[in-house]
C-alpha cells in the first residue's frame, strides 16, 4: 500500500471507523481476526491495537500486518496493563484515536464481513448528538472456527433499569458513535470498571442514549481455554453466575459500577436519576423497605428466571 493513502484513511471519511483492538498474548488467533477485519464490506477503518504487555508473538504479528496495511491503518500502542476493561477504555481516552464510529475488538474472535456495515446502518438512524450503541448476539465458535451455539436471544428492550443489573451483549459486538465515545472517555477510574461492555450499556442508556441489540450475530466468539469471560450461554455458565450472585461477587460488581456512575449522576436523565436513587436506597435498606424500593426502581433482568434470581438476591442483600 502506498503512503499517499494516509490522508484518505486518517479520519477523513465521514464514516471512518476506529477499531479498538486490545491484545495480550493473543498470538494463537490474532492473524485470523485481523484477516476478518480486512475483509469487512465497510472499507473505511483504522485499527488501533493496544498491547497490554504480551510475551508471545502478538507484537510480531501486529508488526507484520502493519507492514502490509501501512502505519496509517494499523497503529500500535502500549496498554496500561491494568486488565482488559482498562485497556479498552484507555484507547477511548487517546487523542490520536479518531473516527465517526468506534468498535471494540477482541483478539481471538472472527468478524462476519458485514459486522461494521450492519452497525453503521442502524447508528445512522440516530441523531448524531445522541449517544448510540449497536451490539448483537454472538455465534459461539470453537478453536477451529466451527459453530457450537449462540449467545442468548434477549427479548426485552435495552434500558437503564436492565443495565444496572445485567450486561446483555459482549463488547466484541459493540459499535458506537462519537457522542457515546465522548461519554465513555470521561470515565474517571477505568481500573474499577467491571467490564467495558457492561459499563458502555449502563452509561449510554443512563445518559439518554439509544442501544440496539440485534438478534442476528455479527461475530464468531471463540470459546477456548484462555477466555477471560465466558459466553454465559450454557446451563453451567448460568449456575456459575447464580453462585457469584449469592457469594457476593455480584454485589461487589454493583458497588464498582455505582461508584463509577456517581461521576455521571448529573448527566443521567431525570427518570434514570430517580431509578438510580431508589436502587441505591433499596440496596442499603432493611428487608421490607429493600424489596419495595428495588421493585419501585424498576430494575429487572431479561428473563423471568433471571428476575426471580434477582429478587432472591435482593432478599439476601446480595444485589
Amino acid at each position: 500500500m502506498t503512503h499517499h493513502s494516509s490522508a484518505q484513511y486518517q479520519g477523513r471519511h465521514s464514516d471512518q471507523v476506529a477499531i479498538l483492538l486490545s491484545t495480550y498474548n493473543g498470538a494463537a488467533f490474532l492473524a485470523e481476526q485481523l484477516d476478518s477485519l480486512i475483509a469487512q464490506t465497510h472499507p473505511h477503518w483504522t485499527i488501533y491495537a493496544s498491547d497490554d504487555g504480551s510475551s508471545d508473538a502478538t507484537l510480531e504479528i501486529l508488526a507484520d500486518y502493519q507492514k502490509r496495511l501501512g502505519a496509517d491503518r494499523l497503529i500500535i500502542v502500549d496498554g496500561p496493563r491494568r486488565g482488559f476493561a482498562a485497556n479498552f477504555l484507555s484507547l477511548l481516552a487517546r487523542e490520536e484515536v479518531q473516527g465517526a464510529y468506534f468498535a471494540f475488538c477482541d483478539q481471538d474472535d472472527f468478524w462476519k464481513p458485514e459486522r461494521l456495515a450492519t452497525g453503521i446502518d442502524w447508528i445512522r438512524t440516530i441523531p448524531q448528538e445522541r449517544p448510540a450503541l449497536f451490539c448483537s448476539r454472538t455465534e459461539l465458535i470453537d478453536a477451529q472456527g466451527n459453530t457450537i451455539g449462540f449467545s442468548p436471544l434477549f427479548r426485552k428492550p435495552a434500558c437503564f433499569e436492565n443495565a444496572l443489573v445485567q450486561s446483555i451483549a459482549g463488547g466484541n459486538t459493540m459499535l458506537f458513535n462519537r457522542a457515546a465515545r465522548d461519554l465513555l472517555r470521561q470515565t474517571k477510574d477505568a481500573s474499577h470498571v467491571v467490564s467495558h461492555d457492561w459499563w458502555a450499556y449502563i452509561l449510554v442508556t443512563g445518559c439518554g442514549g439509544e442501544v440496539n441489540c440485534a438478534p442476528t450475530p455479527t461475530i464468531g466468539y471463540r470459546q477456548h481455554g484462555n477466555n477471560i469471560v465466558g459466553s454465559n450461554s450454557s446451563l453451567g455458565d448460568r449456575l456459575v453466575r447464580v453462585r457469584k450472585m449469592f457469594q457476593g461477587t455480584f454485589r461487589a460488581w454493583t458497588d464498582d459500577n455505582l461508584r463509577a456512575l456517581s461521576a455521571f449522576r448529573d448527566r443521567l436523565s431525570p427518570e434514570n436519576q430517580a431509578t438510580l436513587k431508589l436502587f441505591e436506597q433499596g440496596r442499603k435498606a432493611g428487608l421490607l423497605a429493600r424489596l419495595i424500593l428495588i421493585r419501585q426502581s424498576g430494575v429487572h433482568r431479561q428473563t423471568l428466571p433471571g428476575t426471580l434470581g434477582l429478587a432472591a438476591a435482593a432478599i439476601l442483600q446480595r444485589i
